[in-house]
């Protein structure tokens, strides 16, 4: 199939069935054992900076891993599979003074992802497999000061952002990606860079337009953004790209989520998608939650007809997106609702003017 092909296949399966994404990484790479050998590799076998824990570059040094991880997902079911390119920007890698490669790990990233989802397509021609390319959070914000004594402090500029991220997403669609998801988000000043970035692509070099998938994070049980934006406040703020899926990931569990999930439900006009935590992490940072639990929420969830695409985050395995898939098999995705026409504003609150 050529993209367009696989891009209309996404938007079909998304009208006829619930979708479901895959799980976490983090904790399935931790599960490898790997040495400070296998994430260097030949590549960066004399590289000045320890790379042990540094997942965005096993991409580039054990290929075989991020491949079988794939697999290992859309085994369980998953109708998309995210890159391993979560922290794949110079801004994040020069952590491990790795900024040159940001781009081939977005790349090769890239290359992994969409191989497997064509292997498995090629096995289930009914069931498609797509590939989502993963842009996660920086470890930089550009809406809060870096400094308590300076409101004005910031580590980066926005243009510093967009240019990360123009890379970043510049790799992930010459490698194939079927669609950009901008995820864990925390700083929606840095969403939109991202948003930008992709827009730019499609504008100034004549990409062909994918669809844009954003996930919010809402910190705790405040209800809002690390940088204070209520749901509602979010969505108002990137509701001008036209995204296909909008939803929220991480730092919640699925109970604590539901209200935030149902609350976009209520007011998007695009699919919604939701991808908790498997709970809450336990004294020993380590999530208790097994995937029958997960799964029987996410079922609620699709039961009430509050989303569209499930899947999930932190401590989340292939386990637990069977258990999850199996729950929403064969349940009706929830319908897009027509909203008014109004004006929608926000800042750290929402403001509508019908």
């Amino acid at each position: 199939m050529t993209r367009q092909d696989r891009i209309a296949a996404l938007k079909r399966a998304a009208t006829q069935r619930i979708l479901v994404l895959d799980g976490a990484w983090g904790v399935m790479i931790q599960r490898q054992g790997l040495s400070e050998a296998d994430f260097r590799g030949e590549r960066f076998a004399d590289h000045t900076v320890h790379l042990r824990g540094n997942n965005d570059v096993l991409c580039l040094t054990r290929p075989d891993i991020i491949a079988g991880l794939h697999d290992a997902y859309f085994q369980a079911g998953a109708d998309i599979s995210e890159t391993n390119t979560f922290s794949a920007t110079w801004i994040a890698q020069r952590d491990y003074s790795l900024e040159s490669a940001a781009y081939d790990i977005n790349l090769e990233g890239a290359k992994l992802a969409r191989a497997a989802a064509d292997r498995w397509t090629a096995k289930t021609p009914d069931k498609p497999r797509f590939a989502a390319g993963s842009i996660g959070p920086l470890n930089v914000m550009l809406s809060m000061s870096s400094d308590v004594n300076d409101p004005g402090a910031r580590t980066v500029t926005f243009d510093q952002v967009y240019e990360a991220y123009r890379e970043q997403v510049r790799g992930l669609y010459e490698g194939g990606v079927d669609l950009f998801l901008i995820e864990t988000i925390t700083d929606t000043l840095n969403c939109k860079a991202a948003i930008k970035a992709i827009l730019d692509l499609r504008d100034e070099e004549g990409h062909e337009e994918l669809p844009i998938w954003i996930s919010g994070t809402i910190t705790d049980r405040s209800g809002r953004t690390l940088s204070g934006q209520t749901v509602e406040a979010f969505w108002n703020s990137v509701r001008h790209a036209r995204p296909f899926a909008i939803g929220l990931n991480c730092a919640l569990g699925a109970d604590l989520m539901r209200p935030h999930i149902a609350e976009l439900s209520r007011i998007a006009d695009t699919l919604v998608a939701a991808y908790p935590n498997a709970g809450l992490p336990n004294a020993m940072g380590q999530y208790d939650e097994e995937p029958h639990q997960t799964a029987c929420s996410l079922h609620e969830w699709a039961q009430s007809g509050i989303v569209n695409i499930v899947g999930g985050c932190c401590g989340t395995t292939p386990d637990h997106i069977a258990h999850v898939a199996q729950s929403v098999a064969g349940m009706a995705p929830r319908a897009v609702p027509e909203r008014p026409t109004a004006m929608r504003l926000a800042g750290l609150e929402a403001f509508e003017l019908a």
